[in-house]
């Protein structure tokens, strides 16, 4: 018996093909995630373009002026600390979606006497999606930390602008 509740002979057309089947519906989770994902880099670049704009509107900023845009990066800076815990969690619910398909082949492939080229081919796919996901974590991550970075020198400037 194998994980999907049958014998698994791995050498029919038939099996790998019913593995495949049932692994689409975490792949439709993962697509809804990834749409996420692009939801969130999407605001976070939005919040960047303020930062920036606020960056201009310093140049010129009256000491009143210099507190509300204070103010207003003190709250781009928690937008961007939740967007970073947001897609976090998004991507460690992909992790975990492709790792629950991988471990569906895995199981497989245990209980198979040979591993077709197919299964081999699926899961190097599933690894290489997995570590691409891990990619854009750490990228995102980096890109939400420049952007406090950003906001804590702007506010410096509109500290040091009101003394």
């Amino acid at each position: 018996m194998d994980l999907l509740g049958g014998a698994f002979s791995g050498n029919s057309p038939d099996d790998v093909a019913h593995i495949i089947q049932v692994s689409l519906a975490p792949a439709f989770l993962l697509s809804a995630l990834a749409t996420l994902l692009n939801t969130f880099s999407t605001r976070l670049a939005r919040i960047s373009d303020k930062v920036n704009a606020a960056d201009k509107e310093l140049l010129g900023a009256s000491e009143d002026e210099a507190r509300t845009i204070s103010i207003r990066l003190a709250y781009l800076h928690r937008r961007s600390i939740l967007l970073d815990a947001a897609v976090v969690l998004a991507c460690l619910g992909a992790g975990l979606v492709l790792s629950s398909i991988l471990t569906l082949y895995v199981g497989a492939l245990r209980d198979g006497a040979a591993a077709s080229v197919l299964f081999a081919l699926f899961g190097l796919a599933l690894l290489f999606t997995i570590a691409a996901i891990g990619a854009f974590l750490v990228e995102i991550l980096l890109t939400g930390r420049g952007v406090r970075v950003e906001v804590e020198r702007q506010r410096e400037t509109a500290s040091k602008r009101r003394a």
